[in-house]
């Protein structure tokens, strides 16, 4: 089954502070629901994370490849994973940051993905809700470690801007996921 998400998200920090967050394995280990390990292999990583899709629960272990770097700009993402009898899962993604302010930063992304096997057979709606649901949970985690990273004149300017809470979430602006036609029962 193939699909599309489409997005982007205001993250308060600075172009360069996004940039070197989306290339830190520690952050995105942290930022990445289920994500057990994520090391950097050459311009890319390796990664292993558990994944519950409705009754589907399975450990993915795959390849993560960064190319067309284009440092602060962005680049675009391949991968793949297998999770045994769970299935397979692949595709890419084009990130690109855009700057608001200086301490303010627009990351678009545009992602192409692939799952076969088991959940595939769950159905595109449920497939749907967690993929939307891991991706709602990447962008607040990610917006958390990349605002403690700003400068602190940077992070008042953002907290006198934003009404008060004790945890901002990100805008996210647009999340846009589309299945072939005939999926939506699943078949």
């Amino acid at each position: 089954m193939a699909m599309t998400m489409t997005g982007e998200v205001d993250l308060p920090a600075s172009r360069a502070v996004v940039w070197e967050k989306l290339n830190d394995p520690a952050v995105l280990k942290d930022c990445i629901p289920g994500c057990e390990s994520l090391e950097r292999q050459g311009d890319g990583f390796v990664a292993t994370a558990k994944v519950k899709v409705g009754p589907v629960a399975a450990t993915f272990k795959g390849n993560v490849a960064l190319l067309d770097l284009d440092p602060p700009n962005g680049y675009r993402i391949e991968g793949s994973g297998e999770g045994g009898i769970a299935g397979f899962a692949k595709g890419g993604a084009v990130v690109k940051l855009q700057e608001i302010d200086p301490a303010n930063t627009r990351l678009v992304y545009n992602v192409e993905a692939q799952v076969g096997g088991k959940i595939a057979q769950l159905g595109a709606r449920l497939i749907d809700g967690v993929a939307k649901k891991m991706a709602d949970q990447f962008f607040e985690s990610f917006a958390q470690a990349v605002k403690s990273a700003a400068p602190a004149a940077a992070a008042a300017a953002v907290a006198s801007a934003a009404p008060a809470q004790a945890r901002p979430l990100p805008q996210l602006r647009a999340v846009t996921i589309n299945f072939p036609p005939g999926w939506e029962s699943g078949g």
